[in-house]
């Protein structure tokens, strides 16, 4: 097991009603920015129950917040928390939404061009305004963590970033709220937090054993409820297990000890970045043939993965190569299309546009073994056409 230190102060408040505790957890007498996104939280009930709870806090409020939060949209609500003098942020949304708010939390007070947060990676460690969430669509873990990813609409690039400053103060989750999602958003957010899971999971042994049971009960948690999960959101053991499994796959819990990959997530933010294509997605395309092209470097835990997930036997060789199969299987049960093609037909020049645009940055070798070079990217781009 590799050396951790493990540090999440957030205040995760879940179950049903439990936005009911809202007023009791903001600050006192706080001006607050609420932060929204397109307006589902009207239609589903969750912006009443906020407003209510939240009597007698002076507000403002601050709509369209993106799917794929934009950097331009997010640097107007920093003027807003400017020119308003307000010091308290309240995403009300998935992790789109708290993504964003994420980085106008760091944004506000940085010293500089903010876009220097995203395209130079600069970590904010301290002077950031502090935030809670009201989490609306479970996927990402980003209501207990501190990370997140912006989109500059201007050059086309999807970045990630964050830093110990911007983990939520408070984080409410109620599993209910998903009853009125849309059967994809669910889709998605189930192969989101089993994609979250895989990038820290498929490495190579460490012989941490408890972080490696962790996170396979995660998966198997998530191939249990996902397919029921959409089909009946309204069911709260489902639904409460769901949303569960997503902040667990995130919260840096199963991180701790072991390596983590990522590039799956790297390559799939350019798809959607180029084509719009939703996050979870770009994940089901990519991940599988990641793991084809990246085979001899991950076989072993494949063949651990292959056997505990999906009780398969024979050598590793062979466990390990139908892993991958049952791992495509399972996001086509959950409704993924596993092919670029699928989604566009102006994919023929998409990996000599990564690869390119992964050299400009610099980012020769990524993977848990920085293994995965540029040559290796154009392979698994190819693979997914």
């Amino acid at each position: 097991m590799l050396n951790f230190e493990l540090y999440n102060p957030t205040n995760l408040v879940f179950g049903k009603g439990q936005i009911e505790k809202l007023s009791s957890l903001v600050p006192k007498d706080a001006k607050i920015l609420l932060a929204y996104g397109g307006g589902s939280i009207f239609k589903n009930g969750i912006y009443d129950q906020v407003i209510h709870n939240l009597k007698g806090f002076e507000i403002v409020e601050f709509g369209g917040i993106e799917p794929n939060p934009r950097f331009e949209t997010l640097m107007k609500a920093v003027d807003v928390i400017k020119a308003e003098k307000i010091y308290f942020i309240l995403a009300v949304g998935g992790g789109s939404v708290i993504d964003g708010v994420k980085f106008i939390s760091g944004a506000v007070h940085f010293e500089g061009n903010p876009i220097d947060i995203l395209q130079k990676r600069i970590l904010i460690k301290e002077n950031a305004m502090p935030f809670g969430t009201v989490l609306t669509l479970p996927a990402t873990g980003s209501e207990m963590n501190s990370g997140y990813v912006v989109t500059i609409e201007a050059t086309q690039e999807k970045l990630s970033s964050g830093g110990s400053a911007l983990f939520p103060k408070f984080s409410i989750c109620d599993p209910t709220v998903i009853s009125s999602l849309p059967k994809r958003q669910i889709e998605n957010g189930v192969v989101d937090a089993y994609t979250h899971v895989m990038e820290q999971y498929l490495t190579y042994p460490t012989d941490a054993f408890l972080q490696d049971r962790i996170a396979e009960g995660i998966l198997q948690t998530l191939i249990e409820v996902g397919p029921g999960v959409v089909q009946n959101p309204t069911d709260y053991t489902l639904a409460s297990n769901f949303m569960w499994s997503c902040t667990m796959a995130l919260n840096g819990l199963i991180q701790k000890g072991v390596p983590s990959d990522w590039a799956t997530h790297m390559i799939g933010h350019e798809l959607t970045a180029l084509y719009e294509i939703d996050h979870a997605r770009t994940l089901a395309v990519i991940g599988p043939n990641l793991y084809k092209v990246m085979f001899e470097t991950k076989k072993a835990k494949l063949a651990q993965y292959g056997r505990r997930i999906f009780n398969l036997t024979g050598s590793d060789e062979e466990v390990a190569k139908e892993a991958i199969n049952k791992t495509v299987e399972f996001f086509h049960t959950m409704g993924m299309d596993t092919k670029l093609s699928q989604y566009t037909e102006d994919y023929s020049n998409t990996a000599d546009f990564i690869v390119k645009r992964f050299d400009e940055r610099g980012w020769k070798g990524l993977g848990e073994k920085q293994l995965v070079t540029l040559d290796k990217v154009r392979s698994i781009v190819e693979l997914s056409y």
